[in-house]
């Protein structure tokens, strides 16, 4: 690695072409620090007894060693932000000069519109893209090319780069600005230049180290430059036009924070640990490092990812197309669970590879969802719910899949435990409602209770039957009794008293009998939560009770305690077999095809010697004859066998064993060989025999 200072024009001059890669994220810097630079400029322009100003650092892997014919672009690894919004201002600054007189066009020597273009923006003997001393990634490529060479933008265009060039363009139209001060100010930028040589220096850490100041990454952007950073360029496309670039679509219009929380959730199932939302990138590193260990791909790492991706995105982004999971994703989004999901992208993921249908998993989004909103009802503190749903998947028998949820859920002790009938009802006829965060979603879904046409309310606000007015009518007064105080403060913000309707301001806080009388009264109301409010006289603690407990009563039809005999719960909880792991623990055993080979495996492996044994584990499943000779390692496309037998004493005619010996991976012994459906597998059982004999000391 080399840095030396540079001005920032050189530079520019002098590479062939700088590439921001396409694992970069988009050009985002805003009108603020574009305004910044812009003042830093200006004041370096203005100020004679300045000879340089400081803009921070360009660091990027160059071209290779040899190569300078091949036109090979230098690839940017930090300062692509400062250096796009140069280049949007060089640009804008040409533009601007070809419109003063013709002696005015080059206010200081080497700036003229043409030395501008042919020094700092193009490259005047190439032709396609190399002609472009900067090339961006994604859409924003395209938006740049045209604005350098001063055309329309592209349908699409990135609106951040469109910005932001319109700001600096009507900078420089500013009739009292001296356009010479911006050519003296661009001249006098100076950069660390930090040249990274290929195949010797590390991008990554350099890069880790150096993106302390400016505009802060997301956790979401060190990720995809870790997974991308290292590869060949055209992997680097590859991956992230298949994987990467489709999840990101997924995302758009999400919250900022939006991925993180998904990778927060993936690595909680992968890992068993829950890192925090400012580790994740160092636990995914972690995680990446141990996945790699195994043999496995990066590639294979990204497709996993974006698998997860795009079930996270139907659950929690909206984007399911099945018409009965859809809702049932969105009442938990109305509910604000996040942490449950987790658990349920291993049941989405179950649910894909076929171990349950679309009604078992509709069930347990149910269940899930009645359990999280009953305890806020029951105002339960919230903080051990993301280990409760973390650890969740690991108490399940996947071969009774549904009846292992609800054994689950009503097997939960003290403060995890799933808020009875009784104890539900009581606190929604009680409890403060109005001031319940959940209260558009409790009163929405309470609403379409029974309805095939389902009503929003979005356009409809909350009324208090009994007015929140502490100074209450004679009228009100005599309707609640001389004790009229006390039934105002204890019933006034619970669910008996709370209704919807359009006429808020109308009702204002007229007496019950107006309120249902007049035009789009109670009366009139289309609205089910309003149903024998026409048929009262009075409105008093009577009322308000009877009301609460009819609406608890439809509560308790929604959001439903399931049931399950105690001997049945019971048997779920009995102690589990050794290592306490079943099948049903390893869902890429799971579809019938990749069971049938599994057992039939099972089966050849046991007929070897009686004595041979069968252990599952969390990560694997071991077969021991005095210890383990051979573990499976489940995988989506295949299962890879550890053998425990070294690789020179293995008689492999076909060469499809591998040695992992000092090398990181799941599983005993030093020699890897891979099993599928298209494997030959007789002639797989045989290195398995092999190990076998090995260990029993056979031939």
């Amino acid at each position: 690695m080399k840095a030396v200072d540079s001005h920032l024009l050189t530079l520019l001059k002098k590479s062939n072409q700088f590439v921001v890669p396409i694992y970069q994220r988009v050009y985002s810097w805003t009108e603020a620090e574009c305004a910044q630079l812009w003042s830093d400029i200006i004041r370096a322009g203005s100020n004679d007894k300045l000879g340089a100003h400081f803009t921070g650092s360009i660091v990027y892997v160059a071209k290779d060693q040899g190569t300078n014919t091949s036109a090979e672009p230098d690839l940017i690894i930090d300062g692509q932000q400062r250096v796009t919004t140069v280049t949007l201002l060089l640009a804008a600054l040409a533009e601007r000069l070809e419109q003063l007189p013709e002696n005015e066009r080059e206010p200081i020597d080497g700036f003229s519109p043409k030395k501008i273009r042919n020094r700092y923006l193009l490259n005047d003997d190439e032709d396609g893209e190399r002609q472009f001393k900067l090339i961006l990634s994604q859409e924003d490529k395209a938006t740049l090319i045209a604005i350098v060479q001063a055309v329309p933008p592209p349908v699409g265009a990135s609106t951040r780069v469109t910005a932001n060039f319109e700001f600096l363009r009507n900078n420089l139209n500013d009739p009292s600005l001296d356009v010479a001060v911006v050519c003296r100010g661009l001249d006098k930028l100076v950069v660390v230049d930090v040249t990274l040589t290929r195949n010797v220096d590390n991008p990554q850490l350099v890069f880790e180290a150096m993106n302390s100041t400016g505009r802060k990454l997301s956790q979401a952007d060190l990720i995809r430059n870790y997974v991308l950073m290292d590869l060949p360029p055209k992997q680097q496309e590859k991956l992230y036009n298949a994987y990467w670039r489709p999840m990101e679509l997924e995302f758009g219009g999400a919250g900022e924070g939006q991925f993180d929380e998904f990778v927060r959730h993936f690595l909680t199932i992968k890992t068993s640990e829950i890192p925090r939302l400012d580790d994740i990138y160092d636990a995914f590193k972690a995680f990446t490092a141990v996945f790699t260990a195994e043999e496995e791909t990066v590639e294979g790492l990204v497709a996993e990812l974006r698998e997860f991706a795009r079930r996270y995105a139907a659950m929690a982004l909206g984007k399911e197309s099945d018409d009965k999971l859809a809702p049932a994703f969105k009442d938990l989004d109305q509910i604000k669970a996040d942490v449950v999901y987790p658990f349920l992208l291993e049941a989405y993921t179950d649910y894909e590879l076929g171990t349950i249908d679309r009604d078992e998993l509709l069930e347990i989004v149910r269940i899930v969802t009645s359990y999280v909103f009953r305890r806020a009802v029951c105002r339960i503190p919230t903080n051990s719910l993301n280990k409760t749903f973390a650890g969740l998947g690991t108490s399940l028998r996947k071969d009774q899949y549904a009846d292992s949820v609800v054994a689950a859920f009503l097997g939960m002790k003290s403060y995890r435990a799933f808020p009875t009938d009784a104890e539900f009802k009581a606190t929604l006829v009680s409890t403060d409602l109005y001031n319940f965060r959940r209260r558009s979603y409790f009163l929405r879904t309470l609403e379409n209770l029974g309805r095939k046409e389902p009503v929003t309310i979005e356009e409809y606000t909350i009324e208090h039957i009994l007015p929140q007015n502490e100074h209450l009518s004679r009228e009100w007064q005599a309707a609640l009794g001389d004790d009229w105080q006390t039934v105002q403060q204890t019933y006034l913000h619970t669910l008996g008293n709370l209704t919807l309707t359009g006429y808020n301001s109308e009702y204002s806080d007229h007496p019950f009998t107006k309120k249902r009388d007049m035009e789009g009264g109670f009366k009139d109301s289309p609205l089910r939560l309003n149903k024998g409010l026409s048929q009262l006289d009075t409105w008093n603690a009577t009322e308000i009770q009877a009301r609460a407990e009819r609406l608890a009563e439809d509560a308790l039809k929604i959001w439903k305690r399931p049931q399950l005999p105690d001997e049945v719960i019971a048997e779920f909880q009995a102690p589990r077999e050794a290592g306490g792991f079943t099948i049903e623990d390893h869902p890429y055993l799971l579809p019938p095809q990749r069971r049938a080979l599994f057992e039939r495996l099972s089966s050849e492996i046991f007929a070897l010697d009686p004595a041979i044994t069968r252990h599952f584990l969390k990560l694997y499943v071991a077969f021991k004859a005095e210890t383990n000779f051979v573990d499976l390692v489940p995988q989506k496309a295949r299962m890879r066998l550890t053998v425990n037998i070294p690789i020179e004493s293995l008689r492999d005619d076909r060469s499809l064993a591998w040695d992992v010996s000092g090398k990181g991976h799941w599983g005993n012994g030093t020699t890897e060989v891979a099993l599928s459906e298209g494997s030959d597998f007789t002639y797989v059982l045989g290195l398995i025999r092999q190990a076998y004999e090995y260990q029993m000391g056979g031939d």
